[in-house]
């Protein structure tokens, strides 16, 4: 049995919020899809991924399959709208079937699973920063305050499906884990340490979680579009 809590955010400081997400218990599928600000139409084109990946889902395309095909529609999209710039957009997204889950994800909106206790980040930002970390050259703590910290290296409707890397993971989702997705507005304000925090009131429902969440990335200052999504595995 799944419960789940979702919330999307404006922010404090942008008119428009460019996020979407999706959520169907049903279908077995939730998503977060961020635009991208930095170029036109951001909300178009995380819409087009959202009304992409769930009608290839609804059709029985795999999850990662999905994903490539919603980056082809809104390349295709952005062509036929004569744009100056391609639009854009990152996305991740989960689909739980029984107990098994799998994420796939492209762009730095992130998963993270919580289990016994513990706070784990699921996938890997396709980010220019990631790369300096992995690299060894800065540190997660000098990444997060990093001039460039929001330069992603892929993304929807910007990288060209032959050189799209749509990252997977799959695993069991047990009785009182959670599956937490969310765009960076969220991680860019709130820590891991401060969403571990949150996740740890087990008397909370999974809304309630949420709403925590949110709350924090605006107490903290809400720079930027937030969109969380918490999958909880009930008994």
């Amino acid at each position: 049995m799944i419960e789940f809590g979702h919330l999307t955010h404006a922010g404090l400081r942008r008119e428009l919020n460019e996020d979407t997400y999706y959520g169907d218990a049903e279908l077995g599928l939730w998503l977060v899809a961020d635009g991208m600000g930095g170029h036109e139409y951001g909300e178009v084109a995380s819409a087009l991924a959202r009304e992409a990946v769930v009608r290839e889902v609804r059709r029985g395309t795999e999850l990662p399959r999905a994903i490539q095909i919603a980056d082809e529609d809104i390349i295709r999209a952005s062509r036929q709208r004569h744009d100056t710039l391609p639009m854009g957009t990152t996305i991740v997204a989960a689909r739980i079937e029984g107990r098994r889950f799998q994420v796939a994800w492209v762009g730095d909106s992130r998963v993270y699973l919580w289990r016994d206790g513990r706070l784990v980040q699921l996938s890997q930002d396709h980010s220019y920063v990631q790369e300096l970390i992995s690299q060894g050259t800065i540190s997660i703590d000098q990444a997060r305050h990093h001039p460039h910290r929001n330069v992603v290296t892929q993304a929807l409707g910007v990288t060209d499906p032959d050189a799209l890397k749509v990252e997977t993971l799959s695993g069991e989702l047990s009785p009182g884990m959670q599956l937490l997705l969310c765009s960076d507005g969220l991680t860019e304000e709130v820590d891991d340490r401060g969403i571990a925090r949150v996740l740890a009131h087990h008397e909370c429902s999974a809304q309630e979680c949420v709403d925590g969440l949110v709350a924090a990335a605006l107490d903290n200052g809400g720079s930027d579009n937030i969109t969380v999504v918490l999958i909880r595995s009930l008994a």
